[in-house]
């Protein structure tokens, strides 16, 4: 009997693989993390077998606490943290370490791509503004600085593209992801002869795209030797994590916007038709037909991982609360702190940002430190900045005309009540947090079942599927109080934006 599906999502810090029946119910869960190498200031980069490692551990782990019969998975999809540049030689083997979408190196290459091609021209043709955030600009970095990997690369794959190959022997990119490329039109998805040129890369070193719920092949012998999967298990191509996210929240259509919060945080806008707006990201929706707006921030989660890694969690804490999550533990601290953190604000911009203010060389900030700072201070500070950031982004697409009245929150970051509300308060809107809130693994579980055949309605099957299991109401005097702090963020930033620039020419100069 095959009545289950199997989401994975390759994440910044770690993957996790999730069972669901076909009907939606979470069965069983694996997770296993994994590190960042910053070699320098702006740089991320990441070893590719590690992702493949941890997908082989978390379906493993998913499958025992499932009963260990993966013979019932009628169908597998893989999404993953996006976009990444990994090169490939003809073999499929990896030439470097992957520069992942928090790499920010590649800042003048960006700047070259714009000038080379015209002013306008780029996010005219591709709907997206150049930056470092996108492959196009990493490639340009590998072919100026890495020529000889540069010239020996068959392929570029993407994180889950990388996955998929490992499970099936095919190579794949879908839709969304070859959109983050930054070299297509996106009007019709063809490739951009102009951008592919300026870059020096044809578009045969791409894997062929497809829909994400296509069937792009089986699970191979070597593949099921490895992840306790069966030999022959469909595998369909996926997509990006904040597309998958986007089904797991049910936002398919206008109207219904989400929050996910990881490492990074994603305001998630579907859309009818296909928008553009300068200070978001615009990629398909992995639902065929549907489009996205990403309000995309790039250290949200990893700023709370930054303080737990340099700072640990207060030894208080730790001898009172037992085997309690290190996450859980600095949540703690922080609900011990009043609203506004004693004063303290802080900027999230710890590997620059993207949406909306794309500063690359802006920095994360401490502002309104005293001997009387607490480390509760600091941790709330974080996730009241977090939550600032969020609100400045849905200032945004308000002004684009998109009415943001609530938010399903998805992610890791979902299943802190604490930073829940805070956001509520921040924002003055509801929180909303779906039944099932593991992340992206729910979404590919659809896209899986809508590659065999299981739904082929996927929005009338979301609506049975997704309910709501709580919601956070605005607290109106938090509310007046964080819109007054929020006015101190805002120009926090602008005062110091040629400061972060200028900063950034020392360091590099040293470098």
């Amino acid at each position: 009997m095959k009545d289950l599906l199997l989401g994975i999502d390759v994440g910044t810090t770690g993957t996790k693989s999730a069972i669901f029946t076909t009907g939606g119910t979470l069965v069983s869960v694996g997770q296993s993390d994994y590190g960042i190498q910053h070699e320098h200031p702006g740089w991320a980069e990441q070893n590719p077998e590690d992702w493949w490692t941890a997908v082989c551990r978390t379906t493993r782990q998913a499958i025992s606490a499932a009963g260990g019969n993966p013979e019932r998975i009628a169908g597998i999809a893989v999404s993953s943290q996006a976009p990444a540049m990994l090169p490939l030689d003809r073999h499929g083997q990896p030439l470097r370490p992957a520069l992942i979408w928090m790499d920010r190196r590649s800042e003048r290459e960006a700047q070259e791509l714009a000038q080379q091609c015209g002013e306008g021209s780029v996010e005219q043709v591709t709907g997206n503004r150049p930056d470092p955030f996108y492959v196009a600009a990493k490639i340009l970095w590998l072919r100026t600085h890495e020529p000889e990997k540069f010239a020996e690369t068959h392929f570029f794959v993407q994180v889950n593209g990388y996955i998929n190959y490992l499970l099936t022997g095919t190579h794949s990119q879908d839709t969304v992801h070859a959109a983050l490329l930054q070299l297509q039109d996106y009007a019709t998805g063809q490739w951009s002869e102009k951008l592919c040129t300026i870059c020096g890369v044809d578009p045969s070193r791409f894997p062929p795209v497809y829909h994400a719920h296509h069937l792009l092949g089986e699970v191979t012998a070597e593949a099921s030797e490895a992840t306790g999967l069966c030999r022959g298990t469909p595998v369909m191509v996926g997509t990006a994590d904040g597309s998958a996210a986007a089904l797991e929240a049910g936002a398919v259509s206008s109207g219904t916007a989400a929050e996910m919060t990881g490492t990074s945080t994603v305001l998630l806008m579907p859309s009818n038709q296909r928008v553009i707006e300068p200070v978001f990201i615009a990629i398909p929706h992995c639902v065929p037909g549907r489009y996205l707006l990403l309000g995309a921030m790039a250290a949200s989660g990893a700023s709370l991982k930054w303080f737990r890694d340099q700072f640990g969690t207060s030894p208080l804490f730790d001898n009172a609360s037992g085997k309690r999550a290190p996450y859980d533990l600095l949540t703690d601290e922080a609900s011990e702190c009043g609203p506004g953190s004693g004063g303290v604000i802080f900027l999230p911009y710890m590997m620059g940002e993207r949406s909306p203010i794309w500063h690359t060389n802006a920095r994360g900030v401490f502002y309104g430190l005293s001997l009387s700072t607490t480390r509760g201070d600091m941790i709330r500070s974080i996730l009241e900045g977090v939550s600032f950031a969020l609100l400045h982004n849905v200032e945004h697409a308000e002004k684009a005309g998109i009415e943001v009245r609530e938010l399903r929150s998805v992610g890791g970051g979902a299943r802190s009540a604490l930073w829940n509300q805070i956001k509520a308060d921040v924002l003055g809107i509801p929180i909303l947090l779906p039944e099932t809130s593991v992340g992206a693994p729910f979404g590919d579980a659809i896209l899986a079942g809508m590659g065999i055949g299981i739904y082929t309605d996927v929005e009338e099957s979301l609506q049975s599927m997704v309910s709501i299991k709580s919601r956070f109401e605005p607290d109106l005097q938090r509310h007046r109080l964080y819109r007054n702090l929020y006015g101190v963020y805002r120009s926090l930033y602008e005062d110091l934006r040629e400061g972060f620039d200028r900063t950034a020419g020392i360091i590099t100069d040293t470098l």
